[in-house]
């Protein structure tokens, strides 16, 4: 197939992360939901003026996380975050509940008026730090068309980072992708082995050619290696554009700004 796919109608869209603060009630909250949402919405904003096509929240700061669902001030919260991120930025906005809570993550897409969703566990199973995560796509299509949610894109990891694959080792990543491909997911998405690692190159190439949804890459680009993942539909990046590259600080502004000009250089020569 090895053809390019836009996501979202955006040609190689770059899609910014957000972690929004430790929501109220996890071990290292300590801000207020007010504080949360302005940092968050801070942060949007930042994205918006530096070019990003859309962007994505997550509760990365909720450490350490729960297993396959969250209790309902955390899915109250991040509806309530979503909503406030869209409604600064004017883009389309995703959201991802850790870990594996996918249900909830729809809940909150639908009540904020989010685009997408990122899916951990799909399809098989692997072993995440929280523990067992099984594949989940049967229940979650069916809840999402019991809450109305059909228009919610579900972009399913593949091989996900953090995690340990030996269960399934017998299954390639290319035919992990299919699967979630044969069970409606709306893109998969390909990462390194954590958060900031790079992804394989080959292996985002392979995924390509064996579907027809779009494709991104889910860690580890930055300005110095954008080049070798346009081939991807999609770029997720956070690490990239923190203060001094760690995800637990703010985005830098001019990090931003240099990576967007590095693609908008490539969209030009690609075009």
């Amino acid at each position: 197939m090895n053809t390019s796919v836009d996501f979202l109608g955006i040609r190689k869209a770059v899609v910014g992360m957000i972690h929004v603060d430790a929501l109220p009630g996890t071990p290292r909250g300590k801000r207020s939901m007010a504080e949360i949402v302005r940092n968050a919405v801070e942060e949007a904003r930042v994205y918006r003026e530096a070019g990003l096509d859309a962007l994505a929240i997550e509760n990365m700061h909720d450490i350490p996380y729960m297993k396959g669902a969250v209790g309902p001030e955390i899915t109250a919260a991040m509806a309530v975050i979503g909503r406030e991120v869209k409604a600064a930025s004017g883009l389309p906005c995703g959201i991802q509940i850790l870990a594996g809570a996918n249900r909830e993550a729809l809940a909150a897409a639908l009540a904020g008026g989010l685009d997408f969703i990122r899916a951990e566990g799909y399809v098989f199973a692997h072993v995440a730090d929280e523990g067992i995560i099984e594949g989940c796509a049967g229940d979650l299509l069916r809840y999402r068309k019991s809450i109305g949610a059909t228009h919610v894109k579900i972009l399913a990891d593949v091989k996900k980072k953090h995690a340990a694959h030996a269960i399934t080792s017998d299954v390639g990543i290319v035919e992990t992708a299919r699967a979630a491909q044969f069970f409606d997911a709306d893109g998969v998405i390909v990462t390194g082995l954590s958060t900031g690692h790079t992804a394989d190159a080959e292996e985002i190439r392979a995924v390509k050619a064996a579907v027809a949804i779009p494709v991104l890459v889910g860690s580890g680009v930055t300005e110095l290696n954008v080049e070798q993942y346009f081939h991807a539909d999609a770029l997720i990046v956070g690490t990239n554009f923190k203060k001094d590259g760690c995800w637990e600080n703010p985005v830098d502004k001019q990090r931003a700004a240099v990576f967007m000009h590095a693609v908008e250089r490539l969209r030009g020569r690609h075009a």
